[in-house]
């Protein structure tokens, strides 16, 4: 199965791996499911690092590269992607959160979240705690 983790579990997977719930641990195990990272993430990560938060310290060239290595597979930002953008009802005003929805709406892919709000959205979203 594919899955996309949104930007809050990756940097977790990465950095923080005691952070992540346990409930997704057998899912990031599982050598049968694909797990997707979105180009959209490491605009996020880059965008919040260089406003200083402390949350979004990683260095994105490094997380990245990290994800690829570790089998990770980047999904990449289309236009379709974009305007499905248009028909979301605006429950989340994050752009990268709603891009990320989007983006499973589009692919078929399940976006994974520890967000309280995405999975009021049509669509995969599978929320973890």
């Amino acid at each position: 199965m594919k899955w996309l983790l949104d930007t809050q579990l990756l940097l977790w997977s990465a950095g923080v791996p005691d952070r992540i719930p346990s409930s997704l641990r057998p899912l990031l195990e599982d050598r049968g499911n694909l797990l997707m990272f979105s180009a959209g993430s490491m605009w996020e990560v880059v965008i919040k690092r260089s406003l200083g938060r402390e949350d979004f310290r990683v260095d994105p060239r490094v997380l990245r590269r990290s994800l690829l290595d570790n089998g990770y597979e980047e999904l990449p930002i289309l236009g379709t992607h974009v305007v499905e953008i248009d028909g979301l009802p605006m429950l989340h005003k994050d752009p990268f959160d709603r891009i990320l929805v989007a983006q499973a709406l589009v692919e078929g892919i399940t976006l994974v979240t520890t967000d309280r709000t995405l999975p009021e959205y049509p669509g995969p979203i599978l929320r973890v705690t």
